[in-house]
């Protein structure tokens, strides 16, 4: 077997999740992503004062998302993402702007252009699927 090969199988068999490096790199996006999101004027008024229990969910909810455990399921059953996300007015604006401080913080932890880029991209389809709300609302 050429080593062409192999190293094209060795990487079929990584998931996202092992790709960005692991519970500690996801932990540390969430920790930088959270202190962007409570800057940000039009994302902060929909986040409790206590950000923490929202900072584990999330943790769990991206490690699973991208591949990792499923901590997120575990714990709190089926993700139902856009339904637990309905009491809140999500606008394109609005998850523009997740999509920003996400960025932000994927690059502030270091991650390599392509593979910000890449899961940006998966988060996209997520983030877009949860508007609710026309602008102006």
């Amino acid at each position: 077997m050429s080593r062409e090969v192999l190293t094209m199988s060795e990487q079929e068999r990584n998931t996202l999740f092992e790709l960005m490096g692991g519970a500690e790199t996801v932990r540390r996006i969430v920790e930088a992503f959270y202190p962007k999101v409570l800057k940000n004027p039009l994302l902060a008024p929909l986040f409790p004062s206590d950000i923490e229990p929202v900072m584990d969910k999330q943790y769990m909810f991206l490690s699973q998302f991208f591949g990792g455990p499923t901590l997120y399921s575990d714990v709190h059953g089926h993700p139902m993402m856009r339904g637990r996300h309905m009491a809140f007015p999500i606008t394109v604006e609005r998850a523009d702007a997740w999509l920003s401080c996400m960025a932000e913080a994927m690059e502030e932890v270091g991650l390599p252009q392509e593979l910000r880029e890449f899961l940006l991209q998966r988060l996209k389809g997520s983030a877009y699927h949860f508007v609710n709300t026309p602008e102006g609302e």
